[in-house]
């Protein structure tokens, strides 16, 4: 096989692609074994009629298209692979020669991923949350689990926001008794917000013994009139929380002491404050790479977006037991208009994309070897195989699908070197350095990346 390319106006290319004579007559070798397990000869059994004896009966053209229809599109890939042509959209195929007889040649112009220019890549701000834990939410963790280990006592003060009430309540509509509004001993927490929120509007400032009666919204916007309530206030009781010290940390905890116990309570909350800061860097670099594309973009790769976003959620929802036409029935949309809701989220992906392959080609980022192989180490740990299980099973020969893989991992290279040259500050203005929001441990990353956040 010889081919060559041809660049074209609009992101356009033309494979020209001429199959010898001696390649060709192998396909259709194989178009007349298949055609002989479809015809029935006599004399022969199925399957077992040669070729010539096809071609006598049959004529010579018999299985050339078959053949055509095996060998096109084969060779259309191995032009792509040969020439690096990295296509977004289906091919329009020209036979030029050799349809009918004679050696066979043709054409393919396919769109191709537009090669774009970006600058002020390397000028990004980003205002991220603090990843530092500050003493009142290390102390407010605290007292949550001092909380689990609490008593309640009974007081003589007016309730407040976090005691514990036992009431009667009597909930009416239209004097009509509500069937779940009415209980005699019901334990509530004031605060809460449960119910309606008159219900904590009343109970603050209120002692055992007082009788509250009020009117309240229906929760259901469907309904106009009003609820009546009548509630008497039995007991109001707080509570009483454990002394913080070592004995507490022992028993609430597997930590000896409370100094122990708070520096594990501002760990995790570290931990999750650098992904929450991480998870917002990302997000908000994606969009600023998307400002700075001002080329058109091509539809083909907006569509292509769109169907994987909707094969996304189509495998998600799967996984619940959950039917994509339940699922759009729920939310009362078509799949046309599901599909249009992801248009503008899709272009910004695909802005993004783009942003990123021009980083990569104006610094000169690529995947090393090393980089494939964390890239596949990942992979391996989701099917539970190591990377050499994994190449060998997956990935033997399959130079097209290695090369996805070596895109991704020069990807993620490159997310990562604009990311460590982003300007970062806390709401305060102070500095924030990248490391700091990096997980101690590579497997705590979030699962978000620059492209994933622009939603």
């Amino acid at each position: 096989m010889r081919s060559s390319v041809e660049a074209l106006e609009g992101n356009r290319v033309k494979l020209s692609v001429d199959i010898d004579p001696d390649e060709f007559e192998a396909k259709l070798d194989e178009a007349f074994r298949k055609l002989a397990h479809q015809v029935r000869l006599p004399g022969f059994r199925p399957g077992k009629a040669p070729r010539r004896v096809l071609e006598a009966r049959l004529g010579p053209q018999a299985a050339r298209g078959e053949a055509l229809s095996d060998a096109v599109p084969e060779y259309y890939a191995q032009a792509l692979a040969d020439h690096d042509v990295d296509v977004i959209a289906p091919p329009e195929i020209d036979i030029t020669s050799g349809a009918e007889e004679g050696p066979v040649s043709f054409d393919a112009v396919v769109e191709v991923r537009p090669l774009i220019a970006i600058t002020g890549y390397d000028q990004l701000k980003a205002e991220v949350p603090s990843p530092v834990p500050t003493d009142d939410e290390v102390g407010q963790q605290v007292d949550q689990l001092r909380k689990q280990f609490g008593e309640l006592a009974p007081v003589t003060r007016p309730a407040i926001d976090g005691d514990h009430v036992t009431m009667d309540i009597y909930g009416s509509y239209n004097g009509e008794e509500v069937e779940g509004l009415t209980v005699d001993g019901y334990a509530y927490e004031v605060g809460q917000g449960a119910v309606v929120p008159e219900i904590d509007e009343q109970l603050r400032g209120s002692k055992a013994g007082d009788i509250l009666e009020f009117n309240a919204e229906h929760p259901d916007p469907e309904e106009d009139g009003l609820l009546r309530f009548r509630i008497l206030v039995k007991e109001v009781q707080e509570t009483v929380l454990p002394d913080l010290d070592d004995e507490f940390a022992q028993e609430a905890s597997e930590f000896d002491t409370v100094g122990e116990l708070r520096n594990d309570i501002f760990e995790n909350i570290a931990l999750a404050k650098r992904a929450n800061a991480l998870a917002s860097l990302s997000a908000q670099v994606g969009e600023q790479l998307a400002e700075l594309v001002t080329d058109d973009i091509p539809e083909a790769l907006v569509d292509a977006e769109v169907q994987h976003r909707l094969r996304t959620l189509q495998m998600r929802l799967g996984s619940q037991g959950v039917e994509m036409d339940a699922y759009l029935d729920a939310i009362g949309q078509s799949i046309d208009e599901m599909a249009e809701s992801l248009r503008e989220p899709a272009l910004q992906e695909a802005k993004t994309d783009l942003a990123l392959r021009a980083v990569a080609v104006a610094e000169s980022i690529v995947a090393t070897d090393q980089d494939v192989d964390w890239e596949l180490a990942g992979l391996a740990a989701q099917v539970g195989q190591t990377v050499d299980e994994l190449k060998s099973s997956v990935f033997e020969g399959e130079e097209s699908r290695l090369k996805g893989v070596r895109l991704d991992a020069q990807m993620r290279k490159t997310r990562e070197w604009v990311l460590e040259r982003v300007e970062i500050r806390d709401p305060d203005g102070n500095p924030i350095e990248r490391s700091s929001l990096n997980p101690d441990d590579e497997s705590e990353l979030p699962p978000t990346t620059i492209e994933s956040q622009v939603t």
